[in-house]
């Protein structure tokens, strides 16, 4: 019975001792992940520097209009990573939505969301599709919202977090990227820094 009871003591201490450490590990992570959200670029290492020209891209958008990035040389450009089951991304519509009624002529800036459709959790492209557009018009939204079925703009901009925004300048240079969710004041500020 004692030998039990001394077993069951040890058990429970390497338990705790692993419990420990896990927790410990989870923490770092996080505090890593707290660190990295919401800074410039430039504080990112993602392989894309202030002042890079983003890689281009060709993508159909969920009315059937093939859309060129570098085509939008000239505006201002807000280009935001997202999919339809991400929170933030979800929080952040809105606000974009509200961002271009209210500024986006005026500032002469183009919002273009991409949808990471391949990491949508439909199973068959169609149905990703319909849930796209069934997202798109349950927020009302009115900026192009182009498809990336294949992820590739995804990998090419190495979006790891979403929603994750890239904000381009009128030169076609990038300036800035936030991951997470911003709000119209963010996005006014963000765009007011841009040439």
């Amino acid at each position: 019975m004692k030998k039990n009871i001394g077993l069951l003591i040890v058990v429970l201490l390497v338990v705790a001792m692993i419990g420990t450490y896990v927790k410990q590990q989870i923490d770092e992570e996080r505090a890593i992940d707290k660190s990295a959200l919401g800074k410039d670029m430039e504080e990112l290492e993602t392989g894309l520097s202030k002042g890079d020209i983003p890689p281009d891209f060709t993508l159909t958008s969920l009315d059937g209009e093939d859309i060129t990035l570098s085509d939008l040389r000239g505006k201002k450009v807000v280009l935001n990573f997202w999919a339809t089951w991400c929170p933030p991304c979800k929080a952040e519509m809105p606000h974009m939505q509200s961002f271009y009624d209210e500024y986006a002529k005026e500032k002469n800036v183009e919002i273009i969301a991409v949808n990471l459709t391949e990491a949508e959790r439909d199973v068959t492209a169609d149905a990703k599709v319909d849930t796209v557009m069934t997202f798109r018009d349950s927020f009302e939204l009115t900026f192009p919202i182009l498809l990336d079925p294949d992820n590739e703009a995804g990998l090419n901009y190495q979006v790891i977090t979403i929603p994750t925004t890239y904000f381009i300048d009128s030169k076609g240079l990038i300036q800035r990227a936030i991951r997470g969710p911003m709000d119209v004041d963010m996005l006014n500020d963000y765009v007011d820094a841009l040439d």
